[in-house]
């Protein structure tokens, strides 16, 4: 069968993003020269980064990519940053017991982090195991995975700006691109603007919470670490109790971060032009905003009533009340935008808060920001096209076109929608059944729930599950088969499926 896709222009692009990437490991490696640890494992890194980078870039010399070669070119370029990511942790483990010298854990790990997932193989985080360099390397691939590496690349590199508007169309979490300048590099460089602006803005009331004396355990590696994981709805945390650790003061700070980040990041660069009510109107923010509100709301009640045996909700009547709606705040914009922190072990929680936390899972963050899910803006069209159908079911000759807002929705992007969702749904009861089966296969115990839970959460980019996938625990007792089927569901999830899946249709290669 003859091939008509340019793969190696795909293949030469890769390469540059895979060089660059070496770029980005200078920040371990700084980390690795002031606490005198693990400073060769990023040499060693960056060394086979821009080896493998290079080597690539030889393919070809061709930047412009049609529409089939940009979709191959997102796809390899995300699986080729993963695996160019588990080299320090291969590489730190040599020799050692660590889960993280494996391969496979290491992809796993690495994957979890550019994705945004937040689920881990690591069984013992703590600065014992693991060097303070490496840590920050875990944290810092979600910071660079959250607005998107291609996006970055678009911003940056002119190469990769040619072909900018199909390549954010590719990666870009949401049915749409919102289009901010007449340029899109400009687009991409407003976009990680203002993803970097509140990466600063965070980091610097964490540290006033720490030189305050409020918050003394949030010093400045653990305000930076945090920043990393926070606006990117990522969850990785250096410290094992993840925001547990920290003070109910922190606790509360992290809550509105988590939930900036899951609303169309577009969307605030019209607040700093001023057009306010374009922000507070947007159909999506309004819808993400009840959700997160209606579903906090309803935890909160359990958590009151003692759904929780595990949380101390003792004291003063106000203590309680505080105590529960931060508990319900937390882990409710937690999981719905799939940031996957934690401040309670929700796995141990009664079931009914569990099923209520669950579908949280299945609304995802918003079009455009670093959320994962299925997304907000998809579930109102879901939902439209419902009501429609009803309508034309008594009124079968009525034409009713899908709005949001005062804007009509195309009918090809209707589509587009329902079958996003519709894939979405069947790859996570594939999922399900796989990791249910290949779990049993090798005589590892996971009920029904902790399988569902951990194909959602992987799909999702969001994390932890429930059972022993909860938020103190790890993905390490599952077969090397079911952590690389989980490798692809992370991928898939954070590209957006039908990018992925496109590559392995016949239609895709042909004429």
């Amino acid at each position: 069968m003859a091939i008509y896709v340019e793969w190696r222009q795909s293949v030469s692009l890769t390469g540059t993003v895979v060089k660059w990437l070496a770029v980005a490991m200078v920040v371990p490696l700084l980390t690795s020269l002031v606490y005198g640890e693990d400073s060769l494992v990023f040499v060693a890194s960056m060394a086979i980064a821009v080896a493998l980078g290079w080597g690539l870039e030889q393919v070809d010399d061709s930047d412009d990519l049609g529409t089939r070669e940009a979709l191959l070119f997102v796809a390899l370029a995300w699986f080729a940053v993963s695996v160019v990511g588990a080299v320090p942790y291969v590489v730190a483990g040599w020799g050692t017991e660590s889960a993280l010298a494996h391969p496979v854990n290491a992809l796993f790990e690495a994957t979890s982090g550019f994705t945004t997932t937040g689920a881990t193989v690591t069984e013992e985080i703590s600065f014992d195991r693991h060097s303070h360099a490496l840590l920050i390397w875990r944290q810092l691939t979600q910071w660079l995975g959250g607005m998107g590496i291609i996006v970055l690349m678009i911003a940056i590199l002119p190469e990769a700006a040619v072909n900018g508007a199909q390549l954010m169309d590719s990666e870009a979490p949401g049915p749409r691109l919102q289009k901010l300048t007449p340029r899109i590099a400009a687009t991409a460089r407003v976009l990680w603007l203002v993803y970097l602006g509140f990466t600063v803005l965070y980091v610097l009331l964490l540290l006033l919470l720490h030189y305050s004396g409020v918050a003394p355990e949030m010093n400045v590696y653990n305000a930076v670490a945090h920043a990393f994981t926070t606006l990117p709805t990522g969850g990785f945390s250096p410290q094992a109790e993840s925001i547990a650790y920290f003070s109910p003061v922190v606790q509360w700070l992290v809550i509105p971060f988590m939930l900036v980040a899951g609303v169309n990041f577009a969307l605030f660069w019209h607040l700093l032009n001023r057009d306010v009510d374009l922000f507070l109107g947007d159909p999506e923010f309004r819808a993400y905003v009840g959700a997160n509100v209606l579903v906090t709301l309803v935890v909160f009640v359990l958590l009151f009533l003692g759904s929780a045996p595990t949380l101390e909700i003792g004291g003063t009547t106000a203590g309680q009340v505080e105590n529960a709606l931060r508990q319900a705040a937390f882990q409710v914009g937690s999981l719905l935008n799939s940031t996957g922190y934690a401040t309670s072990d929700f796995a141990q929680w009664d079931t009914d808060a569990q099923v209520v936390l669950l579908f949280a899972m299945f609304i995802g963050g918003s079009a455009g920001s670093t959320g994962g899910g299925v997304k907000v803006v998809r579930w109102l069209v879901v939902m439209k096209v419902l009501r429609r159908e009803l309508f034309t079911a008594a009124h079968p000759e009525a034409v009713k076109p899908i709005r949001l807002g005062r804007h009509v929705i195309d009918e090809d992007a209707v589509r587009g929608v329902l079958g996003f969702t519709l894939l979405y749904l069947v790859l996570y009861v594939v999922g399900t059944v796989f990791l249910a089966l290949d779990a049993s296969r090798v005589g590892l115990a996971i009920t029904p729930l902790e399988a569902t839970s951990a194909s959602l959460a992987t799909l999702g980019n969001i994390g932890p599950g429930f059972g022993f996938l909860g938020p103190f625990g790890s993905y390490v007792s599952f077969p090397a088969t079911s952590k690389l089927f989980m490798v692809f569901l992370m991928l898939v999830g954070r590209l957006e499926i039908i990018p992925v899946l496109a590559l392995f249709t016949g239609g895709f290669w042909r004429r």
